[in-house]
């Protein structure tokens, strides 16, 4: 059998959340999909999540593709690995050829994990999402500071 993991913050989950998943069970047996913990976002993005841990892990459960949640607790991938022991790793392209991506790549490599890259969903991210609600938040403040309404 094998093992596939597929890690994220699935904040805001969208449909290039769902495209990742679809494709990792499409390339593996059994899917654990890592939803990263608020902390570790905290420290590896800069900024906490909208939605906070529980409640991601629960939508990604109920996701079809999906075989098991994992609350990714731990900085080093390479730990979470020891602990879940997946043969194959899958990543947005967005990482292939960074050094971050070939450091990934290098050290799975010297315990057997491949890693897999899928197409970044270029037109819904996170970010953007994010980008969005603060563009329709920013007139309501606005309004709400000069009591105009």
């Amino acid at each position: 059998m094998r093992i596939g993991y597929a890690a994220g913050a699935f904040d805001l989950f969208h449909v290039g959340h769902l495209n990742v998943l679809r494709h990792a069970r499409a390339h593996c047996d059994h899917l654990i999909a890592g939803v990263v913990a608020d902390e570790v976002l905290e420290i590896t993005k800069g900024r906490r999540p909208v939605v906070p841990l529980a409640e991601r892990a629960e939508i990604v459960a109920h996701i079809s593709y999906v075989d098991r949640v994992h609350h990714e607790v731990l900085l080093d991938k390479l730990d979470t690995w020891r602990e879940l022991r997946f043969d194959v790793f899958f990543k947005g392209d967005d990482w292939r050829g960074t050094p971050k991506g070939d450091e990934l790549e290098r050290r799975f490599a010297e315990v057997g994990v491949e890693v897999v890259y899928f197409p970044y969903t270029v037109h819904t991210s996170s970010t953007i999402l994010r980008a969005a609600l603060a563009q329709l938040e920013a007139p309501t403040s606005r309004a709400r500071a000069t009591g105009v309404s």
